[in-house]
């Protein structure tokens, strides 16, 4: 999806959070994949990591503010983030995939303080 096309309908259908949020999640995304030796599917815990590791790299002791300032709480809010491209088509999901992969007690902050790449 185009720029121009994701924000659409960020400003249309979900209003919860910025749409820089939203394109920092895919280039999460991207920037998880690329720590791994072959391309594969990446899990909700492996994208909050990479979400971290990346936001640490380019926001620095600032990242939770940025975070809140695009909407995001909460590694949930990055959960419903990922849906909502899911729903759109712009990445995919397996069937085991759940929002519920985006809660189970990921302390975003701490992870923050962290920032180790899984591998």
């Amino acid at each position: 999806m185009n720029e121009h096309r994701l924000l659409k309908w960020v400003s249309e259908t979900d209003h919860r959070y910025h749409p820089n949020a939203y394109q920092f999640v895919l280039e999460a995304l991207r920037f998880t994949q690329c720590h791994f030796k072959m391309p594969r599917h990446v899990t909700g815990r492996e994208l909050l990591i990479g979400i971290a590791n990346l936001a640490r790299k380019r926001y620095g002791d600032m990242a939770i503010m940025v975070f809140k300032e695009w909407g995001v709480q909460s590694s949930r809010d990055f959960g419903n983030i990922v849906f909502n491209l899911v729903e759109i088509g712009e990445i995919k999901k397996t069937a085991e995939d759940r929002i519920e992969d985006f809660d189970n007690g990921f302390d975003l902050e701490a992870e923050l303080s962290r920032s180790k790449i899984p591998h």
